[in-house]
C-alpha cells in the first residue's frame, strides 16, 4: 500500500530516522497545546486508518501523524516493499520505478547502470539516503540504486522537487530515503529466488532484541546474473554480475529520552558487459566492459531530549572504489563522502523550530585520469520553523546556506502550506529553490567514463526553483490525488562535443561539460486514484511530463531525451492472511524523444504487464512472478549498437524500453 502523505523530513531525519520504525515515544510537552487534527474519517478502511495513526513525523519533535505536516512526501510502506521484494529481491529499482512521478532510467545500457528521475529531472539531481544518511554518496552514482536489496526496508519516503533547503546541494531534484525496519522481537527471515534469465538471489535478515533498550539487525545477500545476448548480435543485453552485500544495524532506546543508532555496510560487485566471446564492435575490434565495485560505509545518529528541546547529532562516511574498463581504456578511482550534522529542535506555542549546522565533503581520487580529481567541502547552517495557524492550516518555512569550496555560497529556501478546507479534502502547496554542485559524473559519463572528458573549468553551480501543488479527496475506501508541478534549472550542465580543430595532442579531449545558456524547464501533472476494501486494493496512476532544454551542440531547444509525455499504471492486489496474495499490474509508457539514435528520432509507446502469486504454507511462502508478459524488448525494433562510435565514446543508443524482455522468477521466503 502506498500512502500519499506529508512529512517534515528535516525534523524526522535530524531526530534519527531509525526511531520511526517503532511506535513513537511521548513527545515533549509544548508550552501551548498544538491544534488538534481533524477526527479520522469513520468511513475509511481500518488498515488505512492504522497506517495514518502509526506513521509519525518524529517521536520527540511534534508527535503528530504524517498527514498533519505541510511538506508532502509519498511513503511506500512495508506491505508494498514486501510485494516488490518478491519481484526483484536484489534491488529497489522496481520499487521506485513503479512510483508515480519517478522513472528509473538506464544510463549505461550494456552494464545496466540506472538512476532515478524525479518529475522529469535528470537522475543526478536526486539524493539517495539510507536511514537519513548519505551512505550511497553525494549523488551522481548510477549503481547504488541497483545494489540495495529491499528485504530489510520498513518504508521508503520520497520528496519531489527542490529539497536543498533540507539536504543541501545534492538534493536539487528531490530525496529518496530508504528507512530500515527495526527488530521488535527475535526473528530470522530468508529469501531464495531464481529467474528465467539466469539470475539468482539469496538474502537473509536477522533481528535480535537482547534487552536493556538494545536491538540489532543484520542483512546479508548474494546475487548473481549470467550475461545474456538476447538478440544474438554479439553484444551484452543483460549484464552479468556477482554481488555480495552485508549491513548490520544497532539501535538503543533508553526510555528516558536518549537514543542511538549505528550502521555499517559492505558491497562487493563484479559486472561484465560489452562484446561476448569472439564478437567485435562495428569497428572490427572487441569491446569488453567490466566494472569492479567495492563499497564501504559507516554512519550513526544520536538524540537526547532536554525538556522541550531535542539535541541531535548525525554523521556518516562512505567510500566507493571502482575499477572500470571501456574497451582499451581502464579507469580506477575512489570517491569518498563524509557528512556531519548537529541540530537543536524545540516547541514554543504554535511553533516547532529547528536550527543547526552541517558539513559535507565529496572527493574523487582517480588513478588513471588525474584531471578529473576534485575535493569539495561545504559547511552549512540551516533553520526551519513550522507554524500551526489553526486546526485546518499550517505552514513550514526552511532555509539553508552552504559555503561550497568550489562554487561559493549556495542558498536553498523552501515554503510549504497545508490546508484542510473540509473533512474529506486536503491541499498542499510547496515552493522551493536550491543549487547543485557539478561533478564529472553525469548520465553520459556513466556509460563512457572520464577519459574523453575535458577538465572541469569555468563551471557554475546549477540553480533551480520548483513548485508543487496537490489536492487530495478521501472518503471511505476511496482516495484521489491530483498534483501539478514545475521546475526551472538555470545553468544546467550538459555534455558538449568539442570542435574537431580543438582536439589536439595537447588537448585530446573530445567532449566537455558546459553550462547551458538557457534553462531547463519542466512541468507536468500527476493523478492517483485508489480503492481499498479489506484485502482488496486497486490503484490507477497517470503522469504527464513536459521537459525541454537547450541542446548545446546545435544551440536549439529540444525535448529532454528519454522523457515520456505520458505514463499510466493500473494495479490490483488481493491478499489473505492465511493463503497469500495474487496481483496483476499494467504500465503504459508513452513516446520519448531520442538523442543521437541513427535508427529513429522518437521511440514507440509500449505496454508492460506483470503478475504475481504467493502461497503461504505455515512460515513458508512460495511465490512466482512474471514481468513483461508481452515480451516488449527494444532490440526487437532496432539494434542497440550504433554503426559508428560517438565522440564521447558511446557505442550504444539510449535505452527507451526494456532490454531483457519477458522475465519469470520464483522462489521461497521463510521466517521464524
Amino acid at each position: 500500500m502506498r500512502i500519499s502523505a506529508p512529512i517534515l523530513l528535516a525534523l524526522h531525519l535530524a531526530a534519527g530516522s531509525p526511531a520511526m520504525a517503532q511506535p513513537p515515544a511521548p513527545a515533549p510537552a509544548p508550552s501551548t497545546p498544538l491544534p488538534a487534527s481533524p477526527a479520522p474519517d469513520p468511513g475509511k478502511d481500518e488498515d488505512v486508518l492504522e497506517a495514518e495513526e502509526t506513521v509519525i513525523v518524529s517521536a520527540t519533535r511534534s508527535g503528530r501523524r504524517l498527514q498533519d505536516e505541510p511538506l508532502r512526501v509519498e511513503v511506500i510502506d512495508g506491505e508494498e516493499i514486501e510485494e516488490k521484494a518478491l519481484m526483484t529481491p536484489g534491488s529497489v529499482a522496481m520499487l521506485l520505478g513503479e512510483t508515480s512521478g519517478l522513472r528509473v532510467q538506464t544510463t549505461a545500457p550494456s552494464l545496466g547502470a540506472a538512476n532515478v528521475r524525479v518529475q522529469g529531472l535528470r537522475g543526478r539531481y536526486a539524493q539517495l539516503l539510507a536511514d537519513g544518511l548519505p551512505l550511497y554518496g553525494a549523488g551522481g552514482d548510477s549503481l547504488g540504486l541497483l545494489q540495495v536489496p529491499p528485504l530489510d526496508l520498513g518504508r521508503v519516503e520520497v520528496i519531489k522537487g527542490a529539497a536543498s533547503a533540507l539536504y543541501g546541494p545534492a538534493a536539487l531534484g528531490g530525496v529518496i530515503n530508504l528507512v530500515a525496519r527495526r527488530a521488535s522481537e527475535d526473528a530470522t527471515e530468508g529469501l531464495l529466488n531464481a529467474t528465467s534469465l539466469g539470475g539468482t538471489d539469496a538474502t537473509a535478515w536477522l533481528g535480535r532484541v537482547p534487552g536493556g533498550g538494545w536491538s540489532w539487525t543484520l542483512l546479508g545477500g548474494l546475487h548473481t546474473q549470467a550475461r545474456r545476448d538476447l538478440d544474438d548480435d554479439g553484444w551484452t543485453d543483460v549484464a552479468g554480475y556477482a554481488r555480495g552485500v552485508a549491513r548490520p544495524r544497532v539501535s538503543y532506546e533508553s526510555g528516558a529520552g536518549t537514543s542511538l543508532f549505528l550502521t555499517g555496510g559492505l558491497i562487493a560487485e563484479d559486472r561484465d558487459a560489452g562484446t561476448i566471446g569472439a564478437a567485435v564492435a562495428p569497428d572490427g575490434q572487441p569491446f569488453a566492459e567490466r566494472l569492479e565495485t567495492r563499497r564501504a560505509d559507516v554512519g550513526g545518529a544520536w538524540r537526547r531530549v532536554f525538556g522541550a528541546r531535542v539535541l541531535s547529532l548525525r554523521g556518516s562516511w562512505a567510500r566507493n572504489g571502482q575499477d572500470r574498463r571501456f574497451g582499451e581504456v581502464r579507469e580506477r578511482g575512489t570517491r569518498q563522502t563524509a557528512f556531519g550534522e548537529l541540530s537543536l529542535t524545540g516547541v514554543r506555542g504554535r511553533h516547532t523550530w529547528v536550527v543547526g549546522g552541517a558539513v559535507q565533503q565529496d572527493r574523487y581520487a582517480p588513478s588513471d585520469v588525474p584531471r578529473a580529481a576534485y575535493r569539495f567541502t561545504a559547511p552549512a547552517v540551516f533553520v526551519q520553523d513550522q507554524v500551526d495557524i489553526g486546526p485546518r492550516a499550517s505552514v513550514s518555512a526552511s532555509a539553508r546556506m552552504d559555503a561550497h569550496s568550489e562554487y561559493g555560497l549556495l542558498v536553498g529556501p523552501r515554503v510549504s502550506l497545508l490546508l484542510r478546507p473540509a473533512a474529506a479534502w486536503t491541499a498542499r502547496v510547496s515552493v522551493g529553490g536550491g543549487a547543485f554542485a557539478p561533478t564529472p559524473f553525469t548520465e553520459e559519463t556513466d556509460e563512457t567514463g572520464l577519459a574523453r572528458l575535458a577538465p572541469l573549468v569555468g563551471l557554475r553551480a546549477e540553480q533551480a526553483t520548483s513548485f508543487n501543488a496537490d489536492l487530495t479527496w478521501s472518503r471511505g475506501p476511496f482516495e484521489v490525488t491530483g498534483t501539478v508541478f514545475g521546475s526551472r534549472v538555470a545553468h544546467a550542465v550538459q555534455l558538449f562535443t568539442r570542435p574537431a580543430d580543438a582536439v589536439t595532442p595537447v588537448t585530446p579531449w573530445t567532449v566537455a561539460l558546459v553550462n547551458a545558456d538557457d534553462p531547463t524547464r519542466t512541468w507536468g501533472t500527476e493523478a492517483l486514484a485508489r480503492y481499498r476494501k479489506g484485502a482488496f486494493v486497486v490503484m490507477a496512476t497517470h503522469a504527464w511530463t513536459r521537459s525541454t532544454e537547450l541542446d548545446v551542440d546545435v544551440s536549439a531547444r529540444r525535448e529532454v531525451p528519454l522523457t515520456p509525455r505520458h505514463a499510466l499504471s493500473l494495479n490490483a492486489m488481493l491478499e489473505g492472511p492465511e493463503w497469500g496474495r495474487a496481483g496483476i499490474e499494467a504500465y503504459y509508457v508513452g513516446q520519448q524523444d531520442l538523442e543521437d539514435d541513427p535508427y529513429r528520432a522518437r521511440s514507440r509507446s509500449y505496454v508492460l504487464i506483470g503478475a504475481l502469486f504467493e502461497r503461504r504454507v505455515g512460515r513458508v511462502r512460495l511465490f512466482v512472478n512474471a514481468e513483461n508478459l508481452l515480451d516488449v524488448r527494444q532490440t526487437k525494433d532496432a539494434p542497440l549498437i550504433r554503426p559508428t562510435r560517438l565522440p564521447d565514446g558511446r557505442w550504444t543508443v539510449g535505452a527507451w524500453a526494456p532490454l531483457d524482455g519477458r522475465v519469470v522468477n520464483g522462489g521461497v521466503r521463510f521466517g521464524f
